[in-house]
This record gives structure tokens, sequence and C-alpha cells, in this order.
């Protein structure tokens, strides 16, 4: 009889088999996760599936989301229905003139992912469509603000008898962290320029309500967007001005019957209602998605040897290279994009494709000073979508043309930088202090764990004022102002593209299409095919980068959590815990000096 193991020894080898069990179990779900993704990357390969004569395209507007359609890694992890922007518009202008695609129907889930420019430019492409004889129809169990102002371009707008259309007028809400700080005991040092009283981004920090500037600059531009989705929806509906503005007051919206009464619906039906309905009046044989119809499109052979570089710089901007699965305006690459563009003689124009809060200088000095590089061989555009603010303003300004869309938030010529200075939180709350030993005066200045001293606030100071005046210079050359005149209009504010056309930021008010028509205008060329940079790496190309090949990586599973928590983070910006996660995790990224919005405004 064999002597039985001791205590130790049993608990030693129940931990080691935990461990080994763990090991094994994450290795066999790392394997199954690879083996899914590659699945997929090889079904996302697979050409287009015909469509049939008499098709209905379908726009789910929370499969609508970004600029740029997701990459074959993004879209194999769960994203094969979506599409970005500029191929959603691409495919509604072709179906307008497909014999296949016999009507267009518009569902709202009440999850729109697209801001008021998006979905300007997304409603005037289906403008055209309708425009062209066939018809638009809306359906939705409750609309969103944003997603009634889309729909509401359509020739039938139907509505859920139990549902709701969300129209009550547009607010911006600033959430502040300085009363968390103080609890916690971190003192945010917040320098600027004294000139920048509209640059609001670091008061988020330091303060517990909005700076009269900022609430003056805020009021502006949600007015002027406002402005826009009632003389929108007042043309497509033939409702009066003040009769929307009074709809929404009384929040008619909410009552089925009162949504009908007052014009903003069609009619009370569900959803088999609707399809039966297009069946009738087009004998829609089948719904297409848009992501599906836009596969089919952009599968069509292009012949021209004139090419048109269509480059994204959509996101946060940031230093470095992207991995292929975050969405950030990766200064390096941009840069790399120009610089390839500029030297390839089949590429007669550039059209820069800008949808950005802003965020790093450094990032942006770079792609500011590619884009003059470039535009010395060829006419570069920018293309303005939902935000084109702070650093993301001066990546445009030296272009050939600045168009926008009315409701694009522009301008935010300013800079900050913020550093927190958390000593007194980790001795109070933690118990944690330290000790330093330094070689020279400023040796330990910088750090997080103590205020800045006179000499090093003076030099950030000195810093930010320095950056500011390139950054006016660089407006004043490129949109040829006067100094002065930038000056007067710059100091950090906040402006719609409605409001910048008038004060010179903007040249004219159009979308992606606009802009590729001007800068073919530029090239002198009437037919031509459009290339996407940063080009897209292959499948495998992606994976490998994910899963970490260098020092600077951190593997997989970071990188995905981070593009989640991000990704979750700018999609729900109007919630609370996004509006939060967006905003401390960009503070716990970037360092340095910082051109960005500190907030967004969202269709909800």
């Amino acid at each position: 009889m064999k002597k039985p193991l001791s205590f130790g020894a049993t608990m030693l080898a129940s931990a080691l088999g935990v461990v080994i069990a763990s090991l094994v179990g994450g290795i066999i779900s790392f394997i199954m996760m690879i083996s899914m993704v590659v699945a997929l990357g090889s079904m996302s390969s697979d050409k287009p599936a015909a469509i049939a004569s008499n098709s209905v395209l379908k726009i789910d507007l929370a499969s609508v989301s970004g600029e740029r359609t997701g990459s074959s890694l993004q879209l194999s992890f769960g994203g094969q229905n979506s599409i970005g922007l500029v191929d959603a518009l691409q495919a509604v202008r072709s179906a307008a003139t497909d014999d296949k695609v016999c009507a267009l129907y518009i569902v709202d889930p009440g999850a729109v992912e697209l801001g008021w420019a998006g979905l300007e430019e997304l409603r005037g492409a289906i403008a055209d469509f309708s425009a062209s004889g066939k018809p638009v129809v809306a359906y939705a169990t409750a609309y969103s603000q944003g997603g009634y102002y889309l729909a509401s371009v359509a020739n039938r707008v139907c509505l859920h008898p139990a549902g709701a259309i969300d129209f009550r007028g547009i607010s911006s809400e600033v959430m502040f962290y300085k009363e968390l700080f103080d609890k916690l005991g971190v003192d945010m040092q917040l320098i600027r320029p004294e000139s920048c009283a509209y640059k609001s981004a670091g008061e988020v920090y330091t303060m517990s309500h909005m700076s009269e500037a900022n609430r003056e600059q805020i009021r502006t531009y949600v007015k002027s967007i406002w402005n826009t989705v009632l003389t929108d929806i007042s043309a497509s509906r033939s409702i009066g001005r003040d009769r929307l503005n009074d709809a929404a007051d009384r929040l008619v919206g909410y009552i089925p019957a009162e949504a009908v009464n007052s014009g903003l619906a069609d009619t009370l039906c569900f959803e088999q209602d609707v399809k039966q309905m297009l069946k009738e009046q087009c004998g829609g044989k089948e719904m297409v998605s848009i992501a599906r119809y836009a596969s089919n499109v952009k599968s069509v052979p292009q012949t021209s040897k004139n090419r048109i570089a269509l480059i994204y710089a959509e996101g946060n901007v940031v230093d470095g290279k992207g991995d292929g699965f975050s969405t950030a305006v990766y200064g390096d690459d941009v840069a790399e994009a120009l610089r390839s563009a500029a030297a390839d003689d089949d590429v007669k124009a550039i059209v820069l494709r800008v949808n950005s809060p802003g965020g790093q200088a450094t990032a942006s000095e770079t792609m500011t000073s590619a884009v003059i590089k470039a535009r010395a061989k060829k006419p570069v555009v920018v293309s303005m979508g939902g935000l084109a603010a702070s650093a993301g303003y001066e990546l445009s300004c030296m272009a050939n043309c600045i168009v926008a869309q009315p409701t694009t938030i522009t301008g935010s010529i300013g800079v900050f930088s913020v550093l927190p200075n958390v000593g007194k939180m980790m001795s109070g709350k933690l118990g944690l202090t330290t000790d330093t030993v330094k070689t020279n005066n400023n040796s330990a200045d910088l750090s997080v764990m103590r205020p800045l001293s006179a000499t090093s606030k003076a030099l950030m100071y000195r810093s930010v004022e320095d950056f500011y005046k390139t950054f006016v210079g660089r407006v004043a050359e490129g949109r040829h102002m006067a100094v002065d005149d930038v000056q007067r209009v710059a100091r950090g504010r906040v402006w719609t593209g409605a409001d910048a056309i008038g004060i010179g930021l903007v040249d004219t008010l159009g979308g992606i299409q606009t802009a590729i028509d001007i800068a073919a205008r530029l090239a002198d060329i009437d037919s031509y095919r459009i290339v996407e940079y940063p080009k897209e790496k292959d499948f495998w190309q992606q994976l490998s980068q994910l899963m970490g090949n260098d020092d600077d990586d951190n593997g997989i599973f970071a990188k995905m959590r981070l593009a989640w928590m991000y990704k979750k983070a700018i999609k729900a910006p109007h919630k609370a815990i996004g509006r939060v996660e967006q905003d401390l995790l960009f503070v716990a990224e970037h360092d340095g000096l910082q051109a960005r919005l500190p907030f967004v405004v969202v269709a909800e």
C-alpha cells in the first residue's frame, strides 16, 4: 500500500495541476481563436455574391460606421456586415443608376454610429437616389434623432404603432473631472497660451463647469447644426421650421399618433407591412445589405490610368504607426501615404479625408510637413468629415482647397498641455512616497509626483506659446490670410463648416464627392480611378503585426483589449462611461503638447 501524499505535497500537486490546466486551456483557446480568425479571413476573400433583379438596397444605420470600411482583420472580428461611410456613399450613388436596384430601404435600430456631418452627407446621396425616380422608404420601432434626420429624406417615413421619434433639439454636454481629482488628491496642471480662452480641452480637468468662452462657442455651434437639421427636414417633409421647433419643444414624436398628425411620420405599421409595400411598388425580390452591395461595386474593374489618391485620417492624432486594428490618425502612416501618393506619377491629385478631433502636436507637425511637400507636386484637397479640429485642422490648412459639411466641427486653432501631480494621492491614499537624488537643478522636474517648478512652468508656457504661433502661421500661409485675421478666429475657438466658410477657414461646402470633383478639376483630368491610402496590408501581415513582432508591441491580447476599449468609448461618447474612458484613456496614453477637442457632438 502506497504511502499517501503529505498535505503540502497534495497542495503543490493541486497548484501545479491548476497552472498546467490553465496553460493548456489558454493555448487551446488561443488556437481556436486564431483558427476562427483565419477561417473568417479566408471567407472575406470570396468573390462578391451576384445581385438579383428587383433588389431593395437596405441601409441599416448601425452598420455604417467610420469613414473607411474596416480592414480584413477587423471585419474578421465580427464586423462582416459593417461598412465605412465613403463606401456607403459610393454604393448609394451606384444604386441610383443600377437597373437591378428598384428601391432603397432605411432602417434605424436606434444605434446610429455616424455624427451629424456623416448623416448629412449620406442624406444627400439618398436624396440624389430618390431624384432618380426610385422609391425610398424608412422604418423604425424607435427613431434616434440622427436616424430621423436621415430618414426624413425618404418618400415615406414609417413608424411602429408603439414606437417613437426622438425629436427634441440638440444639446452638448461636457464632463468635468476636477472634483473627482480633488477627492483622489490629484492636481492637474494646465498650461495653455493666454490668448487661447476658447481652447477648453484642458478645462475638463481643472474646472467643475464650462467657462464663459466655452459656453459661448458651444451655444453657437449647436445652434448652427440645429439650423441645418431644421432646414433639411423642413424641405423634405414640407413642414415649417416654426412647426418643427414646436414639435421638438412638445416632444410630440414620443406619441405615435401625434408623430403622424404633426407630419413627422407618414404611417404607423409593422416592418412586414413595409416589406410588402416594397414588393408591391417595385416587385422587390430580396433585401441586399449596403455592405454586400458595396463589395460588388468595388469589385468592378477600373480601367483609367489616372488616379486620385484618397487618404484617410480618422481618429485621434497620435505619433507612430498603426497596427491595422486600432483606428487613429497615426502621424507616420499618413505622412508616408502622402509621400507615396506624391511620388506616384499615375496619381494626379490627392484627396485627404479628415475626421479627427485632434491630438498630439508632434504627429500633427509631421503630417502637415508632408502635406506641404505633396502640394508642391500635385493638388491636395481636404474633405472634412464630422470633425476636423485642432490638430485635424492644422493637417488640413495647407491644402489647395478645403471642403466641409455645414455641420462639420472645425477650427479650434490652439494648443494646451496638461501634467498631473499625483504625489498627494500616492502618499495620502496609498501610503507611497518618493525621495530623489539629482545632478542638476531641474533633473527631477516634470515628474508626476510633485508640482511643476517655476522654471518648468515657465518653459512649458513658452513651449505652448511657440507652437501656437507656429499653428497660426501655418493657417495664415495655407489660407492666404493675415496673421491678425487668423488670430481673430483662432484662440482655440470651434466653428461649424457653415460658419467657417464665412471666416476663411473653409473654401466650399460639400462632401467627399465634391472634394474628388475639385481634385479632378485641379489636376485637369476627366477620367480617373480612386486608390485608397494608407494601403491595407494583407490579412496575414495584419495578424502577424497584431500578435506583436517588435519591442514596442504588447501582443495580440493587450492590443485587442485596448482597441476594444477605444472603440467602445468612441462609439458611446454620449454615455457617461464612454466619455470618461475616452478622456482618461487619451490622457493616460499621450503626453506632450495637445491640440484636440474636449467634446464630441453626437446625433443620438
